[in-house]
Formats: C-alpha cells, sequence, structure tokens
C-alpha cells in the first residue's frame, strides 16, 4: 500500500498533536507520584470511561476478533463476550471499594489486605508477575499485532517499525504522565473508532452488501456441514458445532469469566482498570466510568471489525499469507483495508492503527512503571525519598517497560494464541481474588497458593500437550481441569494457615467498608460509622447490568445484519435495565469524602 504525501502529513500531524499533549500535561504529571500515576484522584467519570476503553482497543484487538470469526465464527467471540459478567461484577461490587482503599496500584491493595511477611512477598510476587510478565505478555501482542499491519501495509521491517512507534508513545508518556495517557485516548479513540466503521462500510461495499454477504457466507457454512454444521452468523452455538463446540461454550459462560484473570476483565477488577478508578473523583464517577467502560467495551466496538472479518471470509476465501508464508486468519482484516479502502483515507486508516496502537501502549507503559515504582523501588528499595526523586524513577522505569515490550513482541507469534494463553494461565486465581473482598478468612498464603497452583498446573497442560491444539476443546478442557486443582489448593491453604490479625482485618474493613455478609467477627467489632455495601441491591445491579451489556451487544448486532425486530427487541430490554440502574445509582449515592492527593 502506498501513501501519498497527504497522508503522511496526517500521520506527521497525528503524532505532533500526541505529543504535544504530552508536553501540556508534563508539569501537571511531574507535581508528585500521585499525579503521574492516578492524576491526583480527581479525573471525571467520561474521561476515565473512554480512556478504559480506548485501552482496550490496541491494534491487536481487530486482527484478533478477525481470527476468531474466521476459526469459530461469530460465536467464537465467547472467549471474551463471556467476561462481560465480570466486568459488571467489577462495577457493582468493586469499583466503589477500589475507590475507598485509596492505594496507588492493585498490587499495593495486598499489603492493606494482608499483613506481615507473607503480604510482603506476595506484593513484591505480584508486582514482578503483573508489571514484568503480565505486562510484558500484553505489550508483546500488541507490538506484534502492530508490526504485523505495518509489515503488511507499508512493507516496513518489524524492528524498525515497533522501535519508532514504541519510543514515540514512551516519549509523551514520560513527560505527560497518565493525565498525558487520559487525554490523548480520548482523540486517540475517537480517530480509531471512525476508521474501523469506515473500513466495516466499505468491506461490506465489496461483497456487494449485507444480504449478499449473507447469501456467500451461507457456502461457508455448507463445507462445515459434515463436521457439525451450524452457521458462522449464530451469536449461539446450538450444538456441538465445528464453529464453536457446545462444551467451549459452556467453558466460557459458566466458569471462565469468574474463574480467569484477564487483563480488563479481572474478577474483582485491577490492572489499568483499578488504575482509572483510583483516578477518578469519587466514588459514583469510578462506577459509572467502569459501566460505560463495559458498554461500549463489549457493545459498541466489536461489530465495525465483526463485519470485516465476515467479509475477509468472502473476499479472502483461501486466507492471507503472512511474512512467515504461513496462512494467518488474523490477516484478512489487514488485507481488506489495503485493497478496499479508498486511498484517500489510508493516511487516516495508518493514523487510526496507530491511535489503537499508542493508546493501549501508553496505558501498559504507565502501569507497568507504577508496578516497579511504586511496589518494588518505593516499597523494598528507597522507601522514604521525595516525590521529586520518585517521579524521576517513573520515568525511568518507563524505559524499562519500553525495553520489556519489545521483548515480548519477539516471543509472541500469535495475537488470539496469547490471549487465550493469559486466560489458561490464571484459571483458577479469580474466586480467591473476588472473596479476598467479601470473606475474612482469606489470606495472604490464599492468595499465595492460588496463584501458584495455577501457574504449575495450566503450564504443565500446556507444555506437555496433554488437549492437542487440534482439539477444539483444548482451551475449554484446560480451563476444566486448571480451576479444580486450584480451587481446592487455596482453600485447603486457607484452613491451614492462620487468618490474618484481627487488627489488621478491622483496619481494612473500616476503610473499605464492604458488605458484613462473611466479615462476621470483623463487623461486629467495626465502628457503627462503617456503613457497608448492600449484597441484595449490587446483585440486581449486576444482572440488569448483564442485561443491559448483552442486550445492547446482540441488538446492535441484529440491526447490523438486518434483522431490525429483533434488533429493537434487544435494544428495549437493555434500555429497561439501563433505567433500573439509573434508579438505584441514584437511590444509594452517597456523600463524597475529602479526596485523597496520592
Amino acid at each position: 500500500m502506498t501513501l501519498s504525501a497527504a497522508d503522511w502529513a496526517v500521520v506527521a500531524g497525528f503524532f505532533a498533536v500526541n505529543l504535544g499533549i504530552g508536553l501540556y500535561y508534563a508539569r501537571r504529571g511531574g507535581k508528585s507520584i500521585g499525579e503521574f500515576f492516578v492524576s491526583g484522584r480527581s479525573v471525571p467519570w467520561w474521561l476515565a470511561g473512554i480512556s478504559m476503553v480506548a485501552t482496550t482497543f490496541a491494534a491487536d484487538t481487530p486482527l484478533a476478533v478477525t481470527g476468531f470469526v474466521t476459526q469459530h465464527g461469530i460465536a467464537g467471540n465467547w472467549v471474551w463476550w463471556s467476561s462481560v459478567m465480570s466486568g459488571i461484577l467489577t462495577v457493582f461490587f468493586f469499583a466503589k471499594l477500589w475507590r475507598r482503599s485509596g492505594v496507588l496500584t492493585d498490587v499495593e491493595f495486598i499489603e492493606l489486605r494482608y499483613s506481615g511477611k507473607p503480604a510482603a512477598a506476595l506484593r513484591f510476587a505480584r508486582a514482578l508477575f503483573q508489571g514484568v510478565f503480565v505486562n510484558t505478555i500484553i505489550m508483546g501482542w500488541v507490538n506484534l499485532a502492530m508490526a504485523k499491519i505495518l509489515t503488511l501495509t507499508l512493507h516496513v521491517p518489524k524492528l524498525e517499525a515497533l522501535g519508532f512507534c514504541l519510543v514515540f508513545t514512551a516519549i509523551y508518556v514520560m513527560i505527560g504522565g497518565l493525565w498525558g495517557v487520559l487525554v490523548t485516548d480520548v482523540l486517540q479513540f475517537a480517530v480509531k473508532m471512525s476508521m474501523a466503521i469506515v473500513l466495516a462500510v466499505a468491506a461490506v461495499a465489496a461483497v456487494g452488501g449485507i444480504g449478499a454477504l449473507e447469501h456467500k457466507l451461507a457456502a461457508v457454512d455448507a463445507s462445515h456441514a459434515l463436521a457439525g454444521g451450524g452457521s458462522v452468523l449464530a451469536f449461539f452455538p446450538t450444538t456441538n458445532q465445528a464453529w464453536l463446540p457446545l462444551v467451549t461454550f459452556v467453558t466460557y459462560i459458566g466458569v471462565q469469566w469468574w474463574a480467569s484473570s484477564y487483563p480488563g476483565a479481572e474478577p474483582g477488577g485491577g490492572g489499568y482498570i483499578a488504575q482509572r478508578i483510583f483516578s477518578a473523583k469519587s466514588e459514583t464517577d469510578s462506577l459509572v466510568a467502569t459501566l460505560f467502560f463495559n458498554v461500549a467495551h463489549y457493545a459498541l466496538r466489536p461489530w465495525p471489525w465483526i463485519l470485516v472479518a465476515l467479509c475477509a471470509m468472502v473476499l479472502y476465501p483461501h486466507g492471507v499469507t503472512g511474512a512467515n508464508g504461513k496462512i494467518d486468519p488474523e490477516l484478512g482484516y489487514i488485507q481488506a483495508m489495503i485493497d478496499y479502502l479508498p486511498p484517500w483515507l489510508r493516511g487516516l486508516m495508518i493514523a487510526g492503527f496507530l491511535s489503537a496502537y499508542m493508546s493501549t501502549i501508553g496505558t501498559h507503559l504507565n502501569l507497568g512503571a507504577s508496578y516497579l515504582t511504586n511496589d518494588l523501588y518505593r516499597r523494598f528499595v528507597k522507601p522514604n525519598e521525595s516525590d521529586a526523586h520518585y517521579v524521576l524513577i517513573s520515568r525511568l522505569a518507563t524505559l524499562v517497560v519500553m525495553a520489556l515490550a519489545i521483548v515480548g513482541a519477539y516471543a509472541n507469534d500469535s495475537v488470539g494464541g496469547a490471549w487465550i494463553y493469559l486466560y489458561n494461565l490464571t484459571a483458577g486465581v479469580g474466586l480467591v481474588m473476588i472473596l479476598r473482598w467479601y470473606w475474612w478468612r482469606v489470606n495472604a498464603w490464599s492468595e499465595i497458593s492460588a496463584l501458584a497452583a495455577s501457574l504449575v498446573v495450566s503450564n504443565a497442560l500446556i507444555v506437555f500437550h496433554v488437549f492437542p491444539a487440534t482439539d477444539p476443546n483444548a482451551t475449554a478442557e484446560t480451563l476444566l481441569v486448571t480451576v479444580p486443582i486450584t480451587t481446592l489448593v487455596w482453600v485447603a491453604v486457607t484452613y491451614l494457615t492462620a487468618p490474618e490479625p484481627h487488627a489488621s482485618l478491622l483496619r481494612f474493613y473500616e476503610r473499605v467498608r464492604p458488605s458484613a455478609f462473611g466479615w462476621g467477627p470483623v463487623a461486629k467489632a467495626a465502628s457503627p460509622s462503617s456503613r457497608s455495601e448492600s449484597l441484595g441491591v449490587n446483585a440486581l445491579d449486576w444482572i440488569a447490568g448483564c442485561g443491559l451489556v448483552y442486550g445492547a451487544l446482540f441488538g446492535i448486532g441484529k440491526v447490523v445484519l438486518g434483522e431490525l425486530g429483533a434488533g429493537i427487541a434487544y435494544l428495549a430490554g437493555a434500555g429497561l435495565c439501563a433505567a433500573l440502574i439509573a434508579y438505584n445509582v441514584n437511590r444509594t449515592r452517597e456523600p463524597e469524602p475529602a479526596r485523597r492527593a496520592d
């Protein structure tokens, strides 16, 4: 694909605006470590929410979705659609609790909830695990996706392509901290979402419209008839069909969403979602921002990508060959852009991909640096330095995380494969991450043993190919083995070890105020002013929240695919769920306490 001088001017202008935003927030972001990593806890809900959505809309996301649809039909997206239930759990059961905790990172929370040497050891291990290992995997697949895009579109070598984009992003993150990330996210989301819609329109036009697309996909379904049938357009698998086996689907919706910890959909919240919650200016802002994120993330964004993926199946029936000479199902999205996007929009489309890349990498550079600075350096190396010192270390840590991102890009070869690996890697950890908020008996050893058991069992199953890659249920089977073993291990360890000291539990309970249910002896000793959460209202809002997201997701999908009546019915149901949530949020709103600066 050739870019004109005008296209290059658009790309250059895009870079300049992002750098200008970083420079504008340099002074504010450098005031303190609290400003650098959580924006002084003064961010309105809409800015925090858009930033969450922008972060999850990475350069890898359209490619991964294209791979899922190509191999498993629309229903293949249940590998991540199932996480709606986890995401909405965070909205109503955890967002306010995270905001009350007043910590700087979700890893720092460990020493608020637990105490003593086990808590310190867990915080150290978690900082390394999330800040180095998991963060590197995530940045690796984002970098891999961007390398695929630039290699196929502009024929730029992988190292050069990654080097420039990564270094540029690191510069504005180092300068402006989280403020720079948040504000550039708004611009980047607007650009990339607009161009995703434009490409979807162009791809559908190339196959002759929605009607022609559905007709041509029927022939694709026919080729799968001997392997179990089903339709590529089905939102749900109805049999043990070739597109998505029923066992895998049931595992996704019955187990995966609460058992596995995945970035952006961690049971109990965590990572950059928790970081945005910490940055919100109030508890209500944190809840509304997280709800907005889940609606936009699952319901608004996917359909332009899915449409392009479906069109690619028709336009490239034999697949697209990657730089390694192998058919790569994820490349159909890029090839459609090259072949069918009007030439005058190519510069904007490249800017859209750069937006997707930079918003995600920017967040993970800042997040990774927060773990290295706050949870390793400040906690274990230099605990009593000035804010100016820690801001300097934060900027240097950003460079370290940038170097790890390049390593991660060369360690990955499949975006979708990396997604699934993380789901499997943390299988069984999710339940303890939920219960640590709502059951006083959970201790540091519970979490340590859950993490260790999950890592050992999942990696053993993967390394020794217990469930071969050719097995369509391999991911589900790995989860179904790892989850019960991990759960048995951590529950046994919990009862075989002493509970946390009463004083430590009481301090946590009075500060965070979770539901009294599950905190029996601690809740009785707490101050009468420690008003706790209502599990009944939260549960009702969780059900309504899931209805809101799934209703909007399926409603938009039905409308896009020409089934107007069904689409309106789904959207009406989503509207009723939204009204119930709004009523409960307003009814239970509490006066906001004074903000913590760091």
